[in-house]
């Protein structure tokens, strides 16, 4: 793993401009992933123009806010200084084609990935509105097997409207992906969401769309469920207050990932946030609250580190759906979080969808609600 630096900083172009100089001075080949809040989106092309005067690489996105130690934040900028600067890519127009996307991307890595990069890390950062992550992570697995493991989160706007939120010194982009060849990183990706006794079949879907359920409309079947296990009464009106608090489960060979709803259509079609593969097998889930989660203690055992093992910096990306989910009880989280991982402070960004690899596989998928840690 390249050496790192951390600077929070306000976001505009002069601030920034006297993070990447103090760097640079001493770190001639230093280069900077570069984390921004929604709300400073505006200040890209001039931030870009900085780094471009500055000679120094950049790969950065945008995402609907920043952590910063306990707290999440809209405002500022998060800086990475990664030295030397690890090869990096990015591409735009992932369109509906798969399997094109998926060589894209798989090439893309052929092309600037080390000739030693045994060990390397696959860190992805995608636009979160590309609507078949799932299928184009498994093309490229396909491609390119295990000889990279692969992490990585969606950046974009909370509200999942289309937005230019990836970049590089000379482009911003949208529907696409940024890529980092990252050596030796150690990355955890937990939920620890329970698995659900109730199972069914998404017997159509398109994308992130749940067109059917069991042969029915998934609105339908989703609204029963929900009452007949939980009590919940589902209307159009309420939906967005309850479906964040009871996601699908896609039931995977080796474990569960989460599907959070995030909108409806007249026809009783189910949005998503990430693929549904058709004729896949679903249950319906339950957030647990924090009292019950055992996600911090997950990820703390996966680092293998503890309060007695102080770290200075824990890279942290905190999936928006959970926040929505624990609502006051996310800062609660993330200060367990730092405690109980000896880090002196946590580093990143609210994320809208999170990607791991399948633990002795090597296998790559998409989750919601989940944290990504490194």
């Amino acid at each position: 793993m390249p050496n790192r630096l951390f600077a929070y900083t306000d976001a505009s172009p002069a601030a920034v401009g006297d993070v990447i100089a103090q760097w640079q001075q001493a770190r001639p080949d230093v280069g900077v992933l570069l984390l921004l809040p929604e709300a400073e989106q505006a200040q890209v092309p001039a931030i870009q123009a900085v780094f471009r005067a500055a000679a120094v690489p950049l790969v950065g996105a945008i995402f609907p806010a920043l952590i910063v130690n306990d707290d999440f934040v809209s405002r500022g900028a998060w800086l990475i200084g990664l030295d030397p600067m690890p090869p990096t890519f990015l591409l735009d127009q992932l369109d509906a084609d798969v399997p094109a996307a998926s060589a894209r991307i798989a090439e893309a890595v052929r092309q600037t990935r080390r000739s030693d990069g045994g060990d390397d890390t696959l860190f992805l950062i995608f636009d979160a509105t590309v609507p078949t992550i799932g299928s184009i992570l498994l093309g490229i697995y396909r491609d390119l097997q295990d000889c990279v493991e692969y992490a990585g989160v969606n950046a974009g706007s909370e509200s999942f409207q289309r937005m230019l939120c990836l970049f590089d010194n000379e482009r911003l982009v949208e529907n696409g992906v940024a890529g980092l060849l990252l050596p030796a990183l150690k990355t955890v990706v937990k939920h620890e969401y329970p698995v659900a006794r109730s199972l069914m079949q998404a017997t159509s879907t398109e994308g992130n769309k749940i067109k059917l359920i069991n042969q029915r409309p998934a609105m339908d079947v989703y609204r029963e469920l929900i009452q007949a296990e939980y009590g919940v009464t589902l209307t159009h009106d309420n939906f967005y207050d309850y479906a964040v608090h009871y996601p699908f489960g896609l039931v995977m060979a080796a474990n569960v990932v989460v599907r959070i709803p995030v909108g409806f259509e007249e026809d009783g079609a189910i949005i998503c946030v990430g693929e549904i593969p058709p004729c896949s097998i679903l249950s319906l889930l339950k957030a647990p609250d924090l009292e019950s989660s055992h996600c911090v203690a997950a990820i703390t055992n996966a680092l293998g580190c503890d309060v007695d093992s102080p770290r200075d910096a824990l890279v942290t990306f905190y999936c928006a759906g959970r926040r929505l989910h624990l609502q006051g009880d996310s800062i609660r989280e993330l200060q367990q979080l730092r405690h109980h991982t000896g880090a002196s402070r946590l580093v990143g960004a609210l994320s809208l969808g999170e990607i791991s690899s399948f633990e002795e596989i090597g296998i790559p998928d998409f989750h919601n609600a989940a944290l990504v840690c490194f």
